[in-house]
């Protein structure tokens, strides 16, 4: 037997209550609601909210607080997105509100965000994207041949055909194996076993997970993870949230950044007293540095990798952004293999590439992928286990990335449009790589190595000491202190250099070179005007 269905304001009873419910007893009310439908059921949520919150007439404490959380988590930090940015987003809104300042918009240059910096999409990777997502635009004579052949490729290798069905946790096969195909043809010949390569949410995604594997350890026998100063803040918090140590390695400003073998030995020898290196990272192309790696340097770092037997971490996804001609991007794994089976077939080697960054600028399709190679077999039986617990990457990700490395041939009708646009993108970043060095080294105070790749500007800045007490009264970094006062009064966002590391004494701020020549003109106008009148103020001009 059941009772009958009550309806009542607000709420609606969709099914039939069974009896033994008539018995059960009042839980917060609802009994009584149940018995008697006129009542008002905003009364029934606030004694629900009253019963929640207290117990024997205290209220009840909260399990996660600031002193129960995790204290790797608040260790984290995350300079790209920390304070600077959170007072620009709230400078904007003020603005936005009806708010006057000096200026009249906010420009970000803290983040390598391309479109959202203006960049076009390129046309064929949005095609391809669009065909594998709404499959019925293949009988539209607006999409060309070449795309829809790559978007049934990459369908036929999803399940159902669908790119909303998981795929694989390595990847979807046949975009693995073009981007097998795409490593050799990069690397002139170089073999690429596609079982090696595994599809990730982003190069983040793939770094975390190399990581979580090398981590391990207590007190003297913590993982060391070797580091290069300045570094891109997603190491410097993957190692604190896994309370691991770090190791930091001085890359060579008055070298134009390059990576000194010498002080890698330091580095080494330094932290064996107090934890157990066993990794090493190198950006290169660097962030937020910008220089380029020479095969010579990489040659260094794998013979040092190889002696002190440590893993190799290698993130490259600026590795199509590269400017200054002179300069030549040399992949750790081809120059690895030039060195000779003892080494090619020894150092554990993982490689980074990503959606986000080169020509394409796809930030939020949250694509990448890596190849690992020389892994322990059993090792490796462990990655794909940690891979298969986030199921697998976005599938839109992969299909973008699978563009990527599988591009418009010569021969094929959308050849000529995908090339004048990525030149176009690679061409004008080239510009504004060179605009952006000549203008800021005509500053007083300022000294900027030539950005010879990736997307940004490292300028060291001249702080003067009345500054550095000011900043040091009010418990802040000096160059904090000095991107505060400029977002203030200018409206420009950048990155202080504190937040990636960076020698004692000195201080930085990364920019990146992204916005439009035209916006790019103004912002290091507003720059310079600022730095010098921040240098009169504190009588520091000379």
């Amino acid at each position: 037997r059941v009772l009958p269905i009550f309806e009542y304001p607000g709420v609606t009873c969709g099914d039939a209550l069974p009896r033994w419910r008539r018995s059960a007893p009042p839980i917060l009310g609802f009994k009584n609601a149940l018995l008697n439908p006129t009542s008002d059921m905003r009364f029934l949520t606030a004694e629900a909210k009253v019963s929640a919150g207290r117990l024997n007439g205290k209220m009840r404490e909260k399990t996660l607080t600031m002193d129960t959380l995790n204290p790797q988590v608040k260790a984290v930090e995350y300079a790209v997105r920390g304070p600077i940015v959170i007072k620009a987003g709230e400078i904007e809104k003020y603005l936005e509100e009806g708010g006057t300042k000096p200026f009249s918009e906010v420009i970000k240059a803290n983040i390598g965000d391309a479109h959202a910096m203006g960049q076009q999409p390129i046309t064929f990777l949005r095609q391809v994207v669009a065909l594998c997502t709404f499959p019925e635009l293949m009988d539209s004579p607006s999409f060309p041949e070449d795309a829809k052949w790559r978007a049934r490729r990459i369908l036929q290798g999803c399940g159902g055909h669908s790119l909303g069905s998981y795929s694989a946790s390595p990847g979807v096969e046949c975009i693995r194996k073009d981007i097998a195909a795409y490593i050799e043809q990069r690397d002139e010949g170089v073999p690429s076993d596609w079982e090696n390569i595994y599809l990730t949410t982003g190069a983040s995604d793939g770094i975390m997970t190399i990581l979580r594997l090398l981590v391990s350890g207590k007190d003297s026998s913590r993982t060391g993870v070797m580091i290069p100063i300045p570094q891109y803040p997603l190491y410097s918090a993957a190692i604190s949230e896994m309370d691991a140590v770090q190791v930091n390695y001085y890359l060579d400003e008055d070298n134009c950044w390059a990576l000194d073998i010498n002080e890698l030995y330091r580095a080494y020898q330094a932290a064996k007293l107090h934890c157990q290196p066993k990794v090493i990272c190198i950006i290169n192309p660097g962030n937020p540095t910008g220089q380029v790696q020479s095969k010579k340097c990489i040659e260094e770092v794998l013979h040092f990798a190889y002696e002190e037997n440590l893993f190799v971490m290698s993130d490259e996804v600026y590795q199509d952004n590269v400017y200054t001609p002179d300069c030549q991007f040399h992949s750790f794994k081809k120059v690895l293999y030039e060195m000779g089976p003892e080494y090619f077939n020894s150092v554990e080697l993982a490689s980074f590439h990503s959606t986000s960054k080169g020509y394409t600028g796809e930030c939020g399709f949250r694509g990448g992928y890596m190849e690992v190679i020389n892994m322990d077999p059993e090792v490796k039986a462990q990655l794909v286990k940690l891979l298969s617990v986030r199921l697998c990457p976005p599938l839109a990700g992969q299909a973008a990335m699978d563009v990527i490395v599988n591009p418009p041939q010569p021969d094929e009708h959308s050849y000529k449009q995908f090339h004048q646009e990525k030149s176009s993108v690679l061409g004008a970043l080239a510009d504004k790589a060179k605009l952006t060095e000549q203008i800021l080294n005509a500053v007083p105070g300022i000294k900027c190595n030539p950005v010879q790749g990736a997307m940004y500007a490292f300028p060291r800045i001249f702080i003067p000491p009345k500054a550095v007490e000011e900043a040091k009264a009010l418990g802040m970094q000096p160059d904090m202190f000095y991107c505060l006062r400029l977002l203030e009064e200018t409206g420009i966002c950048v990155v202080p250099g504190s937040g990636f590391g960076q020698k004692d004494g000195t201080y930085h701020f990364r920019m990146t070179i992204l916005p439009s020549i035209e916006k790019l003109k103004v912002l290091l106008g507003k720059v310079r005007d600022f730095h010098i009148s921040f240098l009169k103020e504190y009588s520091a001009l000379e």
